[in-house]
């Protein structure tokens, strides 16, 4: 994996509430990782969102072991990731803090009984959407995530825009929406951030979603560190 710019990163997350990294994954492994989601012995379970009232379209999650790309992302981006997030913990008072080896927290949660791995491959036809949601999945919770596009804007698809919205005190929600290219990724709270104000820091609520595909077939792999109960 490349290097990374982790202060802008961390930067941009601090001050939008997510950050864009540019063509993280390239082409031919997003139409790699895209084909795997018609290899049902890849995932573990398959959800068809209509039916539980998440949206229109559907995801699976995969099964151990993950593709090599996969797991290898979950691994690399985990220690830095675990720094911005033990110093959010800090700016929102939260006692919680996470091991800078990502196989020290999966022990965690595995100790738990949040032993399903939660990365996963999305699909969405023309008119499909995702309600904006948290991915938590259990006690614990690991405070950032990752998403990946693996279809082409304009030419797989159009509509389908990742969108963020934050909820801060006393204010109306702010909604982010996000573009991304083939193979770029975004960074983003899985539920909250610390936002500095007039009174100090306070916790921000945080969901995400996906709008209404207008046209074609968009696929997004999406990466969770914490694993599910």
């Amino acid at each position: 994996m490349r290097a990374l710019d982790w202060r802008q990163i961390e930067d941009d997350l601090n001050q939008y509430g997510c950050a864009v990294v540019p063509g993280l994954l390239d082409a031919d492994a997003c139409v790699a990782l895209a084909a795997q989601y018609e290899d049902a012995s890849r995932f573990r379970s398959k959800v068809v969102m209509q039916r539980h009232g998440f949206g229109q379209g559907e995801y699976q999650y995969f099964a151990h072991p993950l593709p090599e790309v996969v797991a290898a992302l979950r691994t690399g981006l985990y220690s830095p990731l675990a720094a911005i997030a033990n110093r959010w913990h800090a700016a929102m008072g939260i006692e919680t803090r996470f091991p800078s080896s990502h196989a020290d927290f999966l022990a965690r949660c595995h100790a738990a009984g949040q032993t399903r791995p939660t990365p996963l491959l999305l699909r969405y036809r023309e008119g499909d959407y995702n309600c904006l949601h948290q991915d938590l999945y259990g006690e614990h919770v690991f405070p950032l995530q990752l998403a990946v596009l693996l279809s082409r804007p304009q030419e797989d698809f159009t509509g389908g825009e990742f969108v963020l919205t934050e909820q801060r005190p006393r204010m109306q929600s702010r909604a982010e929406v996000v573009p991304l290219a083939q193979g770029d990724a975004v960074l983003f709270p899985v539920a909250q951030r610390p936002v500095i104000g007039t009174r100090g820091t306070y916790r921000v609520n945080m969901r995400h979603g996906v709008s209404r595909l207008r046209s074609g077939l968009r696929h997004t792999l999406g990466i969770i560190f914490h694993d599910a109960s």
